[in-house]
């Protein structure tokens, strides 16, 4: 059971990602937005889940490999081609497949990153380019704005399939962004309330305004991206300096 519990998740998220192919050839996008959405929910569940019932394996961990490639890379922006970039034909599908392209290639590099032995300890804290999951959300934030009112913005397809190669570079660049995988597990007592406080405050507006949270929720992730790259220097030049220190002590001695 520590085993099936988490993969039986996965394959839940793989399922609500080839939903939202469904809905989006049905026509009914912003319920394949939604099953994304779902997909990305199952997606951040699974693993932890894992790792707290001890139930990581080699296989569970391509099973969820495969499955961000089809949920991330792929429902994104087959859902956006039958929205718009449709319309465009050629280059529309250029996009399509220049995202999918480096989202595969995203996933292989890192889960090839996750064999390296010499990382120092700080480099968990982040990740090399944009995660697969994060760049699905960041990739539909015209949708977003479609659905919460900026009707032009399905009236521009090529802006959107410049949006989608920008997110797809963005994936297989070298540029730090915030992981939050070793985000402290221990919260002080006196941060209780107002945490939960936040949580309730932010399931409010996405329960109440979807769309426009979602749009949020893109934009401060992109702020996050010049923060991360400035952090990720601070403490890259810190073990710099910490390495040239120790091979001074050494040439001394």
């Amino acid at each position: 059971m520590r085993t099936i519990i988490p993969n039986a998740i996965t394959v839940l998220a793989l399922c609500a990602g080839l939903t939202a192919i469904r809905f989006a050839i049905e026509g009914r996008f912003e319920a394949a937005v939604a099953a994304i959405i779902i997909a990305s929910i199952f997606d951040a569940l699974d693993g932890r889940i894992a790792r707290l019932l001890h139930g990581s394996t080699r296989f569970g961990a391509e099973l969820d490999s495969l499955t961000d490639f089809v949920n991330f890379g792929v429902a994104p922006v087959v859902v956006l081609y039958l929205w718009t970039l449709g319309d465009i034909g050629g280059i529309g599908w250029i996009a399509v497949l220049g995202f999918s392209v480096c989202c595969a290639l995203r996933l292989a590099r890192f889960n090839v990153a996750l064999e390296d032995p010499d990382k120092p300890a700080w480099t968990g804290n982040y990740f090399v380019g944009v995660p697969a999951p994060a760049a699905a959300g960041l990739v539909m934030l015209p949708l977003y704005l479609s659905f919460s009112g900026v009707a032009w913005i399905k009236d521009v397809p090529v802006l959107i399939a410049l949006h989608a190669m920008a997110i797809a570079f963005l994936m297989v660049s070298q540029i730090p962004t915030f992981s939050g995988k070793r985000m402290g597990l221990r919260i002080r007592r006196d941060m209780v309330l107002p945490i939960l406080l936040l949580v309730g405050m932010t399931a409010a507006i996405i329960l109440s305004y979807p769309w426009f949270a979602f749009i949020g929720l893109a934009v401060i992730y992109l702020a996050s991206i010049p923060a991360a790259i400035l952090r990720y220097r601070y403490h890259k030049q810190r073990m710099e300096a910490a390495v040239e220190k120790d091979s001074d002590s050494l040439e001394i001695g």
